[in-house]
């Protein structure tokens, strides 16, 4: 098993360096089925290791590769391992990963970097996994590091528009923010406990009475703004919706399988640790619950197709961090999954939407696409109805849960949430009906829309179903039926249990009629926000306002709450100036004035004495009697 473990990201790194140093020779066939291969073998040796995990017993599986760095007391692998988060997160990784591979071998096959595309594709996929395999901290780092340089590739792939590049920069500086707190709290862990391995960081942890442990507390800080940079949060959030420029799948890829999962990925696995400082769990509460109301804000009056979806994305994530906020990891990890299943077929349904009208994104150019896209149609609808929590689609159960233990936890954040999955009920069906109902209002002639051929279609049937009947690995407790997925990540958060029974007032429990109120609530406004879009954009058949809006809601929503135009004033117009001051008085009157001065100093002296290498005996003859007379003078009178 342990050669099997280390077997899974080879294959997508194999594929990338094929693609990669042959994708100007290779035929695009060729590459897409290398690329696609790559990741299906990935995915096909994930399950046949997660079997024999099960068969096995459940046993931590670990393999070290090599002795990577050693200091005077701690030593740090080249190592990978797996258990039950790990594997959670290896299915989402490498099949979600694997449905996008294929639905990019369609969408992707006209554009001349399709070699270049799968290669980066398959690197992206190969980062992720040693992410989530990664048997410590450092080994987490590098590919932390290695999804950060792929979105940056990706984003900016298409790399002849320069909005698209000023986008892929944005992301990759945003995220370098995090990444600094990552690398800080990677240090602190090391100087606090001498391991950065998880297994030895745990059994320190079991070891620590007090809760806010000052050591931890900043660790648990440092990581949590890593995570604020890769998973999107306030105020390092700005980088995802404009990492819309990337092509579709790739967006598919970042929001649903790989890059903003990764803080939330971190956290669980560090849920010791977060157990052990309350204080910085009920900071990630709030960060993640104003994350979360800002989003979907925000995605109330986006008209880019992709962006409503981007902005959702981010809510979403904060409704992930609720749920770390209050300690509920199971919940956390449990909305992962889901989210990747309607995610993924949303920025997917999205990308068909955007083929079959050839790379149109304005909804309000759109309408009347149901009968003409009617598979892409059946596909949003269901995940519309998952993202919106509708029973009995995935998405309900996953957020009931969220809303569940929040109720528990907090009651205000619970109000708040719930009227935050109200608003997502709102946009994501504003979206729907704009785009397939109404009257079609492109300019596009309707016989030249198409629908999904088949390399594009299988994914989304696919992850139609999942996010049908994903839902079912976490039924509530009120069913009287197992929770599959809690049980399975029971000796994962065996430590934070232990913790709990310790101390009481970590632990949150809800009763079986306050679950009942919290899921009939969240129903009910759910059914609310998607009975006003239907009001809005069904009955009356309101279509967005090409136009400047007015209203002051709408500005500050369409604005994005205009953090871009603040951080351009607080942090990039004074950076700039404090550089322009830096370029005038250190490097044109300092270095510049320096070495030129030097050069001018030398060149004069040069062309002053060159006159006295005239070649002539005589003269030379003289400068000798004057030099010997003088040196007689300084020592025979002491002039000197």
């Amino acid at each position: 098993m342990e050669q099997l473990l280390s077997l899974i990201p080879v294959f997508p790194l194999v594929g990338f360096l094929i693609n990669g140093l042959g994708f100007r020779k290779i035929p695009k066939g060729i590459a897409g089925l290398i690329g696609v291969a790559a990741s299906g073998f990935s995915f096909l040796a994930a399950i046949w290791l997660f079997i024999q995990y099960l068969q096995g017993g459940q046993q931590l599986i670990s393999v070290s590769l090599w002795e990577w760095i050693t200091g005077p007391s701690w030593k740090i692998d080249f190592s990978f391992a797996a258990d039950q988060l790990t594997f959670c997160m290896l299915m989402v990784v490498t099949g979600v990963g694997f449905l996008i591979h294929i639905f990019s071998f369609g969408y992707m096959h006209k554009d001349e970097g399709f070699g270049k595309f799968f290669a980066f594709l398959n690197l992206f996929l190969f980062s992720m996994l040693v992410l989530v395999l990664g048997a410590n901290l450092l080994m987490t780092f590098i590919g932390w590091e290695g999804v950060g340089l792929c979105s940056f590739l990706l984003i900016g792939f298409w790399n002849k528009n320069e909005a698209y590049n000023e986008a892929a920069k944005k992301a990759f500086v945003m995220n370098r923010i995090g990444d600094l707190g990552f690398l800080l709290g990677i240090f602190l862990i090391l100087f606090r406990f001498s391991t950065v391995q998880y297994t030895e960081i745990v059994a320190a942890l079991s070891s620590v009475q007090a809760l806010n442990d000052p050591y931890l507390v900043w660790a648990g800080i440092c990581f949590f703004i890593g995570a604020m940079g890769k998973s999107a949060q306030l105020p390092l959030f700005t980088w995802l919706p404009d990492a819309m420029a990337g092509p579709t799948p790739v967006s598919a890829l970042i929001h649903a399988a790989t890059m903003v999962t990764s803080g939330i990925y971190l956290v669980i696995r560090m849920n010791a640790l977060y157990s052990s400082i309350p204080m910085v769990q009920e900071f990630i509460l709030w960060i993640g619950l104003a994350t979360a109301i800002i989003g979907a804000l925000v995605g109330t009056s986006q008209n880019d197709i992709k962006k409503v979806l981007a902005y959702s994305t981010v809510s979403q994530l904060g409704f992930m961090f609720v749920a770390l906020g209050v300690g509920a990891y199971t919940a956390a990890l449990f909305h992962v999954i889901t989210h990747a299943f309607f995610k993924a077929l949303l920025f997917l349904g999205a990308g068909s939407v955007i083929h079959g009208l050839h790379e149109e994104q304005d909804i309000r150019k759109m309408g009347g696409l149901k009968k003409l896209l009617p598979l892409t149609y059946g596909v949003f609808l269901v995940a519309n109805l998952a993202i919106a929590g509708v029973p009995p689609f995935s998405g309900f159960f996953s957020k009931d849960e969220i809303l569940a233990h929040t109720f528990a936890g907090n009651k205000i954040a619970w109000v708040l949430l719930t009227i935050t999955a109200g608003i997502t009920a709102f946009y994501m069906f504003r979206l729907f009906f704009l785009v397939f109902f109404n009257e079609y209002k492109g300019h596009l002639a309707k016989e030249k829309i198409h629908d999904a051929p088949f390399s594009m279609a299988m994914p989304l049937v696919v992850l139609a179903i999942l996010s049908i009947a994903g839902g079912f690995i976490g039924l509530p407790e009120v069913f009287h039926m197992p929770h599959m997925l809690h049980e399975f990540l029971k000796p994962v958060l065996l430590p934070t249990e232990q913790l709990a029974t310790v101390h009481p007032e970590l632990h949150h429990a809800i009763s079986h009629s306050d679950e009942w109120l919290v899921m009939g609530v969240s129903v009910v406004v759910s059914l609310v926000g998607i009975g006003v879009a239907y009001s809005m954009y069904l009955s009356k058949k309101m279509v967005p306002d090409f136009e400047p809006a007015t209203n002051p809601l709408i500005k500050l929503t369409n604005g994005k709450f205009f953090f871009d135009e603040i951080y351009n004033a607080i942090i990039v117009k004074p950076l700039t100036l404090i550089a322009s001051l830096f370029s005038v008085l250190v490097d044109l009157l300092m270095i510049n004035l320096f070495v030129e001065g030097l050069g001018i100093f030398t060149r004069f002296a040069g062309s002053s004495l060159k006159s006295t290498q005239a070649g002539r005996v005589s003269g030379y003859a003289f400068l000798m009697v004057c030099s010997i007379l003088l040196f007689a003078l300084v020592f025979i009178f002491k002039i000197v």
